[in-house]
């Protein structure tokens, strides 16, 4: 534990907050990975499998380096249709794109540069492109910025002049939304187009522990919500449309961009091939859980913490069923790590065994496991679905996946990007 993280967890039992939002700002961002896995072999990673792992199901796989030289990676990301370029974002403020190559992705052109805060879990932290990209050029990208008020979460629109160019020229268009940010920390930080066109925006509670000001539950909130937004028909007052199908639009107590509420810290979602969301949202003190989540789901942060109360010692806590909570399709104990990083269905037919899975790994224990997700969304503790990929020697920031289905795991750490391939 740091100095900074010690300091932390003292300043929990004080009522000063402000001292809480100087502490959750310093904590540093000096992360270091667990002893590496099974070594390198033809420059590739390969696993070890310890702990609970050493009793699951294994799915031999060798993380191949595809793109270095990379500082704090927060995503990694394709172009609609596109396996041949490759974007990865850096937390300092710079967005890559990248060429395909023989041995990767090289040929490294700067495709935006944006002034981000930098404390604790801020930064430029995620970007999706237009579904229709190749005709429009636009992307949106989602960071932390100093404001006069304070610092804010900006999602904006920047658009490419030519994407069929060798070389993009990107220049910024508009600020689609703007939200105030309490603390430093559990910004959540994705944008995802789903199938349906609308840009979807996952908030975390907004920072510090415990929720303090209570934005998992509070229906008007978009901290600790899921937000979904057609930002092809902006109107006069805000830089996106409420979707007409949004599931709480005629609930006067909710806010009408919500899609789903109660997430803690939702560090990146995907759909799957049939189109459901798959959360990972990031745990309290003791559990990580993956969701599936459909409109108008209550994730239970922070009346749960899982498929747990939260705190556990509460006598009564709603129960799923109850104000639309719904409970995760699986979790793991802190034993097993202790910030979950979400992940992609594998689509690529040649890695066979990965083929159909949900691959998703821990930040700080460097595990990856793949999931057999249910046909039906319900909670499903049957820990022989999640096949383990092992441990690796990284902090897993992030996962991408390419036109051709195969997915992508980013080090932190070491400003590595590898490809996850199947090794028999």
């Amino acid at each position: 534990m740091t100095r900074a993280m010690g300091l932390l967890m003292a300043l929990t039992v004080t009522g000063c907050e402000p001292a809480r939002n100087w502490a959750v700002r310093m904590f540093s961002n000096e992360y270091e990975a667990r002893d590496a896995g099974g070594g390198q072999r033809d420059g590739a990673l390969s696993p070890i499998y310890d702990g609970a792992d050493a009793e699951r199901a294994r799915i031999p796989v060798r993380l191949r380096p595809v793109a270095d030289g990379f500082t704090a990676i927060t995503d990694v990301q394709f172009p609609p249709g596109a396996s041949d370029r490759m974007v990865v974002l850096e937390k300092g403020g710079k967005a890559w794109v990248m060429r395909a190559g023989a041995e990767g992705y090289g040929d490294r052109a700067l495709l935006m540069d944006v002034n981000v805060e930098v404390a604790s879990e801020q930064g430029l932290l995620g970007l999706a492109f237009h579904p229709g990209f190749a005709e429009n050029g636009r992307f949106y990208v989602n960071y932390v910025a100093k404001k006069p008020d304070g610092d804010c979460t900006e999602i904006a629109e920047w658009t490419v002049a030519d994407p069929s160019a060798e070389i993009w020229t990107t220049a910024p268009s508009r600020t689609i939304l703007s939200v105030r940010q309490p603390y430093a920390n559990h910004n959540a930080g994705q944008v995802i187009f789903g199938p349906d066109g609308m840009l979807y925006v996952g908030f975390g509670d907004g920072g510090w522990r415990d929720d303090p000001h209570a934005h998992g539950q509070n229906r008007r909130s978009f901290l600790g919500a899921m937000l979904r937004l057609d930002v092809d028909h902006p109107t006069d007052t805000r830089g996106y449309a409420i979707p007409a199908d949004n599931p709480f639009i005629q609930d006067a107590t909710y806010a009408p961009e919500a899609w789903a509420i109660g997430l803690r810290n939702p560090w990146r979602y995907s759909f799957d091939t049939n189109g459901r969301m798959i959360v990972a949202d990031v745990g309290q003190n003791t559990y990580e859980e993956v969701d599936v989540v459909t409109a108008g789901d209550n994730l239970g942060w922070s009346v749960r913490e899982g498929r747990h109360c939260f705190p556990p010692s509460v006598d009564g806590c709603p129960v799923p069923g109850e104000d639309g909570i719904v409970d995760p399709i699986y979790e793991y104990p802190h034993a097993e790590g202790t910030s979950i990083t979400g992940g992609y269905v594998v689509t690529h037919p040649q890695d066979a065994a990965l083929n159909g899975k949900y691959v998703f790994g821990d930040f700080t224990s460097g595990r990856i496991w793949a999931l057999e997700l249910p046909e039906e969304k319900k909670a499903n503790p049957d820990v022989a679905l999640v096949h383990s990929l092992g441990r690796f020697g990284m902090l897993i920031s992030t996962f991408g996946r390419d036109a051709d289905g195969r997915v992508y795991v980013a080090d932190y750490q070491s400003g590595l990007v590898y490809r996850i391939e199947g090794s028999g």
